[in-house]
């Protein structure tokens, strides 16, 4: 599993965690944060997800 997927999941979590934590005490800025992060975390999973599938088709391959 490429590191991207695990930083963007974590990014995810991240993100929601801000994004409920500012919805229940107002804080816009939070909450947008909070949804940028998580965008920001889909984005390098998926970045991560083509480079796992780039890699197991060079090793199929070679196989």
């Amino acid at each position: 599993m490429d590191k991207d997927r695990i930083e963007g999941a974590g990014k995810q979590v991240k993100g929601a965690v801000k994004d409920a934590v500012g919805s229940v005490t107002g804080d816009s800025k939070m909450q947008a944060e909070g949804k940028m992060d998580k965008a920001e975390g889909k984005a390098q999973n998926a970045v991560g997800g083509v480079k796992d599938a780039a890699r197991d088709a060079v090793n199929k391959d070679r196989s």
